[in-house]
């Protein structure tokens, strides 16, 4: 496979008080040449916006931006109809739309709402069930269906496919979450607040692990990275993403913006440092 070049993506909050500010960040990073938007879904969060509806309104003001949840709550979004949303979203903005997933956490808030609280292992179950899918719903065919221990789907139409193939990418830190994405998906999500640098490339050799015996090319499952902050000026945030992107086969890094200023100082301090 062909060397991936490096994107870069935002990661927006989907506070309410925050939305005004939220269009101006992503208007900046129409026109600053940013990648990727992601946006957190925690539905019961009482202070955010619903994630899919924010991803809507902002495609619609954008003409290049791709958008993804970072990561999807699959225990309150069943795979079914998040795949419907997803190929909307995608067909809508002319093929402009990722798929963040994770398998669920703060369970609590879940059961809050009306959804069940899984075990770690009952939570990864789900996400290998909802992966084929959402893959079928997706996949052109007239019907859809799934026999399994937490998603049944019974002659499914899940109507026009997305224009451009969805990629799928996993927030994973645990081994078996780790194995599934080197099986399964698309792409590799992981935070640095949850998983630092130091671990991120000893987790990548368990998925390319993992991939290999299923017999897929690991090059082929994108690197992703949210990324927390790095200290320093415009040339040390260069100098350590070019490192990370070296040592931790990471193609794709999602950055904090806070405001149009720091989304302007990114685009043209930090990210022109980089292509330089």
């Amino acid at each position: 496979m062909a060397e991936r070049a490096i994107e870069f993506g935002l990661f927006v909050n989907p506070s309410a008080e925050s939305y005004r500010d939220s269009i101006e960040i992503v208007r900046a990073a129409e026109q600053g040449g940013i990648d990727l938007i992601g946006i957190q879904d925690h539905p019961y969060q009482h202070r955010f916006l619903d994630t899919w509806l924010l991803m809507a309104d902002l495609l619609a003001r954008t003409e290049r931006l791709r958008f993804f949840p970072d990561v999807a709550n699959l225990p309150l979004r069943m795979p079914t109809l998040m795949a419907k949303q997803a190929a909307s979203l995608d067909w809508m903005s002319g093929g402009r739309f990722e798929l963040g997933l994770g398998a669920g956490a703060f369970w609590e808030g879940i059961e809050a709402m009306g959804g069940r609280a899984l075990s770690p292992g009952e939570s990864v179950d789900a996400l290998e069930e909802a992966i084929p899918i959402l893959r079928a719903c997706w996949s052109g065919e007239r019907t859809v269906d799934f026999d399994g221990e937490h998603y049944r789907v019974k002659g499914f139409h899940p109507g026009p496919p997305p224009p451009h193939p969805i990629e799928i990418w996993i927030g994973a830190y645990r081994p078996r979450m780790l194995r599934l994405t080197g099986r399964l998906a698309d792409g590799w999500l992981p935070s640095q607040g949850y998983m630092p640098p130091e671990q991120v490339a000893e987790a990548r050799r368990a998925i390319d692990e993992a991939a290999a015996k299923a017999g897929r090319d690991p090059s082929e499952i994108r690197g992703l990275y949210n990324v927390g902050g790095i200290e320093g000026d415009a040339d040390a945030w260069a100098e350590t993403l070019t490192r990370w992107a070296e040592e931790l086969s990471v193609t794709t890094f999602i950055l904090p913006a806070e405001d149009p200023a720091q989304v302007e100082w990114l685009a043209g301090e930090v990210i022109a440092a980089l292509k330089r």
